[in-house]
């Protein structure tokens, strides 16, 4: 079995993965593993933007209330102000690294946008696409830096620990086992620090704004390594996922709100309003909400979204890949309404991490989406998902810096991976069924709206597909699929105990047995530190 030697382990190719590279490529020798190619991210599908106080009108403590007040009670304040008081430092590095955000017309400053939630003009972004500029920049940035390797179609199987490998010492993460998605070679990467940056797992669920690579990877390799879990329950629902049978998790922005579309139903009659005094505007949880209930109550596949006040002139500016989208699609925005559903498209919660990246594990960080900071409490912010990955890398390369590789640990010894008995699979069917019936069971029962029965039928049907899912890894060849089946059924079982433990109603997680907060009703956070292995 071949064993790559590294400093530094990076675990995805998202902005956060891609940061902390560039940050750690001067201090020692970097290998970034992506199990696609290194475009392909949560981070090239983000459209909207960054959050961040750039302007003299706006503030950090306006930045910070909104955040708190988005959080419904559940951010970490320090945590709030030190990654928004760091923001435009960040966003100058981002300059600096070849990024162009869009400009006002007469070029006199920053084109910001306005988004569900925020107080002020605050979100930084290239037009419609900022996700795939900001990702475009970082690699050309990686491709130029001799000191780090990057390596596609590679999956991350499982973390390799020494409390795994019996030493008799601190347990700590020493690198990882890795498939190679094209030849189904196995090897491994030995590594004393491993930064965690596989993103979020939309793909637990039916109907996602998330592409195909996101399946909660990070969140279960840790979780089956030991490493605490934390605030799984809050699951954010993007209340505009464009409702098209040809457009596969195609996303309409927020920013399209944030100028001035309303919701309506088929009749062009704006609803919001019922719901919240902000409108369309509302946090995200209170608009998916609002359109779901709309949906039910209607007996309606969708509902949809009204921008027709607005010419062609400025959406062909403001948002020129999402009216091109739209118009492949037979809509014509400054025209037609929009037809539009909530997506599952963002957890809040995640792998239990500091600023600086630190888990409960030595040698292992967790950084972006797949991270739980406490910056997000019970509902994210719009746009504030970016910022927290470039404010994170930065202060983990930093944290890093201060623990030279060579002091971790001497290199471990790492056995070949033992194929037993297993055979190539004949019945890839299973797997495909399993796939689905997991992520229709999350749709069905731990979704919008939850309750009790819900989630306790949800979770004995998870327990036992993954019984299932762990005889049929056990008996068959290791394969991309049968992983990324493994992992999303991991982070279904973690978000519906997450959810069983929290008996009332808060930011994303809404419950019907228990609908209104209580503060004096613990836990504040919802924590699942299982043994390695997890409990099935």
């Amino acid at each position: 079995m071949q064993i790559l030697d590294c400093d530094y382990l990076v675990v995805g190719s998202g902005i956060a993965g891609l940061m902390s590279a560039i940050h750690l490529s001067d201090a020692g020798r970097v290998i970034v593993v992506t199990k696609k190619e290194s475009a392909e991210s949560n981070t090239n599908y983000a459209q909207g933007g960054i959050a961040c106080v750039v302007d003299s009108a706006d503030s950090v403590d306006a930045h910070v209330r909104d955040t708190l007040g988005a959080g419904a009670g559940l951010c970490d304040e320090a945590v709030v102000r030190r990654i928004v008081a760091q923001g435009p430092a960040r966003i100058a590095d981002l300059e600096r690294l070849g990024v162009t955000f869009s400009a006002t017309e007469d070029r006199s400053g920053y084109d910001l946008g306005k988004e569900g939630g925020h107080s002020h003009r605050r979100v930084l972004h290239a037009g419609d696409i900022t996700g795939r500029e900001v990702e475009a920049a970082l690699l050309d940035q990686i491709r130029a830096r001799p000191t780090v390797r990057v390596i596609e179609q590679a999956m991350v199987i499982d973390l390799i620990t020494t409390g795994w490998l019996r030493w008799k010492t601190l347990n700590r993460c020493a690198g990882a086992y890795v498939l190679n998605r094209r030849t189904g070679e196995i090897s491994a990467i030995r590594a004393p620090y491993t930064v965690m940056a596989s993103g979020g797992g939309g793909k637990v669920y039916l109907y996602t704004s998330n592409p195909d690579i996101a399946t909660g990877d990070g969140m279960a390799l840790a979780w089956r390594a030991g490493v605490p879990i934390k605030n799984m329950e809050f699951i954010q629902f993007h209340p505009t996922c464009l409702y098209h049978a040809a457009a596969k998790s195609f996303l309409i922005s927020e920013a399209v709100r944030g100028e001035g579309a309303k919701l309506v139903d088929r009749h062009g009659i704006s609803f919001m309003e019922g719901y919240d005094p902000r409108g369309a505007l509302a946090p995200r949880d209170v608009v998916a909400r609002a359109i779901d209930n709309e949906m039910k109550k209607r007996g309606a596949p969708c509902m949809y979204l009204d921008i027709r006040h607005r010419s062609v002139r400025f959406l062909k500016r403001r948002f020129p890949n999402i009216y091109d989208r739209c118009l492949a699609f037979g809509i014509d925005m400054a025209k037609d309404l929009i037809p539009v559903v909530p997506a599952a498209h963002y957890f809040c919660g995640g792998i239990e991490a500091g600023v600086d990246g630190a888990t409960a594990l030595p040698g292992l960080f967790a950084c972006g989406e797949a991270a739980c900071t406490g910056l997000h409490g019970a509902n994210r912010l719009a746009s504030n998902s970016l910022l927290e990955a470039l404010v994170c890398a930065y202060n983990l390369a930093e944290r890093l810096r201060q623990m030279p590789p060579s002091t971790a640990y001497r290199p471990v010894r790492i056995p070949a991976w033992k194929y037993g008995k297993a055979v190539p699979s004949d019945e890839e069917i299973v797997v495909e069924h399993n796939w689905n019936e997991v992520r229709t069971c999350m749709w069905d029962y731990v979704g919008i709206v939850r309750t009790d029965k819900r989630l306790d039928r949800a979770l004995r049907r998870v327990r036992n597909l993954r019984r299932e899912i762990r005889q049929y890894y056990e008996d068959y060849l290791v394969t991309a699929d049968i992983l990324e089946l493994r992992n999303i059924a991991a982070v279904a079982e973690l978000i519906i105990r997450s959810a069983r433990k929290r008996k009332e109603s808060r930011g994303l997680h809404y419950t019907l047995d228990y609908p209104e907060p209580d503060d004096s009703r613990p836990p504040r956070d919802t924590r699942i530190r299982d043994k390695p292995g997890g409990p099935i």
